[in-house]
């Protein structure tokens, strides 16, 4: 981590020199039902469009790992599966949105999402909710909340990129855009020999992904609109794995695929003073593991919801949510849900309150009733300070369920629970927005594999502190920093939890200029507990610290050229233990746009 702080403050060295001349653009955070400016929340985090085009990541992923608190574990680059980690909470209580359609996999032991072939090029924002968001968003929320907005493209763009590795990715889009309608397509692909997975091979491990987006608006009449949007990726990736006869991690001919589609249809309708939505979305999943073990799974979720708001005062709503999944081993289970729901903000001089409630009936468990509380006091001179108190719940998943690759007899399972508080000091000026945030997330009944079977184990808890920066420095410089601490222990043993660095921050700085723009990111975590390369006994992943670099030319109004560097100094890291992350890599491109 020595060299991580040294390179955060020459970054930071910056700040006194340079002269702030353009505002912050204006935030406003929609994955909290009712929008909220970030000053008014707690554990809020954005990433927009001109930050993605910055950067030049090609995966989700790769903005993902510079938010504070929130971790990316990753079996390897290049499809490597991989799992979204928020203050320290397992995979499974991060709930995933993408354009408002939950796509955590209901036929995954753990039911999380595999972000690992989540395309940057169709995404327009990204929002992080840190903290038990169950009020809002029902199971799955304990963690948090990770919501993907995808673009609407305006006119014609098309972009190509090559590089190390024999690495291709492509992106092409088209679309239209008035005030009344609009309709846009576009398609994006990866594809690489990549490295070997397992840090004991040699032989390549490729990947290769596709994405086809295509959605719609339209404005029928005064207060009457349709929007609609359908998705689908299949991605085909080389694994590496513990074969027989020694079990050891290695080389393996091993390979998974996957197809996906969802999509979400919505009619919104202004009447008796309120914006109604209603909405169907819909999200299918078929995986397939090639192997000496070969299995497959098949998983689809139908959400049906109706909404009721008035402007940032209130919204409230219902919904049925129907999630199923047939398994490799012919076991298959029907978890469904029905809820109600409830958000309401109050202001009083400098104060302001916000309130969430929601019951969930689910359809094996008890009902559930959760709420969460925040209040913001605008302490004057910039100043904000923020708290607030939520619960969450989480039911275990079909495959928990079912008990699927279980090798001891079944007991049943409760619903896991959990409580969350978060202090959050801010400040922020036209160009300047930084923040402190302490944070305490207990887990009730958690739910782990343990003796060949599904069991509650006590409880585990993450505390911990949050820290940000986001300053435009000048008009064409923009400094961002986060930083995060994190104490994630299961209580029942007093361990700490596997996968959750104690400490992990990011610097960038985004330069603008003219026909001229870069961005360098430098990111790094400590180390933190593991897995052995056996699969069994426990170990500890040494800490890292890596840098990219991202840089485009406008050579006329329509054609960009475009060069990244990655691992600038060709440092050997691994964001799981095992498994390899490549070395120094250079990829160039070109973006077309009318």
């Amino acid at each position: 981590m020595r060299a991580f702080i040294l390179t955060t403050a020459a970054l930071a060295a910056l700040a006194p020199a340079a002269r702030a001349e353009t505002p912050l653009s204006e935030m406003v955070i929609t994955a909290t039902r009712l929008p909220s400016a970030p000053e008014l929340i707690t554990g809020a985090h954005v990433i927009d469009r001109a930050e993605i085009e910055a950067r030049g990541a090609p995966f989700a992923t790769d903005l993902l790992s510079t938010i504070p608190g929130v971790s990316i574990a990753r079996t390897g680059a290049f499809g490597g599966t991989a799992a979204i980690r928020i203050r320290g909470a397992t995979p499974d209580k991060t709930l995933v949105l993408i354009d408002g359609v939950p796509v955590d996999d209901p036929s995954d032991p753990n039911g999380a999402y595999d972000p690992s072939s989540l395309q940057s090029a169709d995404l327009e924002r990204i929002e992080v909710l840190s903290g038990p968001q169950s009020s809002l968003w029902g199971s799955e929320a304990i963690g948090g909340v990770v919501s993907f907005t995808t673009r609407e493209v305006e006119g014609l763009s098309a972009g190509l990129e090559g590089g190390s590795f024999d690495t291709v990715r492509a992106f092409a889009g088209a679309g239209v855009r008035t005030d009344v309608y609009a309709a846009s397509a576009s398609i994006a692909g990866f594809r690489s020999d990549g490295i070997s997975k397992a840090d004991t091979g040699t032989e390549k491990d490729g990947f290769k992904t596709f994405t086809a987006n295509a959605g719609g608006r339209l404005t029928l009449a005064d207060g009457v609109r349709l929007d609609g949007r359908l998705r689908y990726t299949h991605s085909n990736v080389d694994v590496d794995g513990f074969a027989p006869p020694t079990f050891a991690l290695g080389d393996t001919p091993d390979r998974a695929e996957s197809r996906a589609w969802q999509g979400f249809a919505r009619a919104t309708v202004e009447g008796l003073g309120l914006t109604h939505q209603i909405s169907i979305s819909a999200y299918d999943l078929h995986r397939r593991n090639i192997s000496s073990f070969p299995s497959a799974f098949d998983a689809d979720r139908q959400v049906y919801r109706w909404t009721a708001a008035r402007g940032e005062a209130f919204v409230v709503g219902v919904e049925h949510q129907r999630s199923a999944a047939d398994l490799s081993s012919g076991k298959s289970f029907d978890l469904s849900n029905s809820a109600a729901f409830a958000v309401g903000r109050v202001k009083a001089g400098p104060l302001t309150v916000t309130a969430s409630g929601r019951y969930d009936d689910p359809k094996a468990y008890k009902g559930k009733a959760t709420g969460r509380l925040a209040a913001a006091a605008d302490l004057g001179g910039g100043f904000t300070a923020v708290a607030s108190a939520g619960t969450g719940f989480k039911t275990p998943t079909i495959s928990q369920v079912v008990c699927d690759f279980c090798f001891a007899p079944a007991v049943p399972l409760r619903p896991e629970r959990a409580e969350g508080y978060d202090l959050r000091l801010g400040w922020a000026n036209d160009h300047v927005t930084t923040a402190l945030t302490a944070y305490r997330l207990l887990v009730r009944d958690q739910i782990s594999y343990v003796a060949s079977r599904y069991i509650n184990i006590a409880k585990t808890s993450s505390q911990g502190l949050e820290a940000e920066l986001d300053a435009h420095l000048t008009e064409a410089l923009r400094l961002k920093l986060a930083y995060a601490w994190s104490d994630a222990i299961d209580r029942a043993t007093n361990r700490s939890l596997l996968r959750v660095p104690d400490h992990s921050g990011s610097a960038a700085l985004l330069w603008s200029q003219g026909p001229w723009e870069g961005a360098v990111t430098v990111r790094g975590e400590s180390s933190q507990s593991d897995t052995a390369r056996d699969g069994f006994s426990r170990a500890v992943r040494p800490g890292f610290v890596t840098a990219d670099l991202a840089g485009a030319y406008a050579v006329n109004a329509h054609v960009s050229v475009t060069a990244r560097v990655e691992n600038l100094t060709d440092k050997r890291f691994e964001e799981v233990l095992g498994y390899n992350e490549p070395g120094l890599a250079a990829y160039v491109g070109i973006k077309i746009r009318n």
